[in-house]
């Protein structure tokens, strides 16, 4: 049975196993602080209907409490252990949106219907919910095991153990760029991302993290940053990673991954 994935942008895709739905790091945004949306449609209604929706780390782009309300009641919404306790008002987003919320740390797993589960593994990037104090919550990645094995990366930099702990995976979604002309650490660029695909050697990749949301105002610093991670990743896949299929999607498509 093949998975399916539809990359709404950013870090936002359905992933479609085994019957079961599965929303990442929701962000239905326009708008978000400084960030405009310049590439693809806001997602449709429809985007937010899920199973589980899982959230990667606490910054804004990737938990957005505005983006968790639109979820359906009975939803379940993963997030890192202690991520209640460092966002305010993430427990009355839940709570008033009829939400089951589950915090995990590295290694545990979440059983979900029909035999699919997700595991939590490590990611390398800033935790904190910024600007708000000290890192309170981890960074993660997440494979969902069900037909196959799908690996949602989150925002991560490349680590020595990636491969070891996330272990075989068919599938493997990747950031490949930010929401500014530079990366600061904890982050993959296209490079690094074909790298870290060389090492996980799943079946198909996909990557995210790009082209969607940038600054107000920058259109014309390096807008190349902006544009060419996705195609700039295929290219370097195809050399570190020859034997991965590599789909490109555009905002909204859908693709079935072996």
């Amino acid at each position: 049975m093949p998975v399916e994935i539809t990359w709404w942008g950013h870090a936002t895709c359905t992933v479609e196993d085994s019957g079961v739905r599965l929303l990442t790091d929701p962000l239905f945004a326009r708008r978000l602080a400084h960030l405009r949306r310049r590439r693809g449609a806001v997602p449709p209604p429809e985007a937010a209907v899920a199973d589980v929706a899982l959230v990667s780390h606490l910054h804004a782009d990737h938990l957005h409490l505005p983006s968790l309300s639109r979820l359906a009641p009975g939803t379940r919404l993963v997030v890192p252990r202690g991520a209640c306790r460092a966002v305010p008002g993430l427990a009355r987003t839940a709570r008033l949106g009829g939400l089951v919320l589950t915090e995990v740390a590295r290694g545990e797993e979440v059983p979900l219907r029909d035999g699919v589960r997700v595991r939590a593994v490590s990611a390398r990037h800033d935790g904190r919910r910024l600007p708000f104090g000290p890192q309170a919550a981890p960074a993660l990645g997440y494979v969902v095991q069900g037909a196959a094995r799908t690996y949602f990366a989150g925002d991560t930099g490349l680590f020595d153990a990636m491969a070891e702990e996330v272990g075989p995976v068919d599938v493997a979604l990747l950031p490949v760029g930010g929401w500014g002309p530079y990366l600061g650490p904890g982050h993959l660029d296209a490079g690094r991302a074909a790298r870290a695909l060389a090492e996980l050697a799943p079946a198909a990749a996909v990557p995210v993290h790009y082209g969607t949301y940038w600054p107000i105002g920058l259109d014309a610093v390096r807008p190349h940053e902006f544009h060419a991670p996705g195609e700039e990743f295929a290219r370097h896949a195809g050399r570190l990673a020859p034997k991965v299929t590599v789909r490109v999607p555009a905002h909204g498509e859908r693709v079935q991954l072996p």
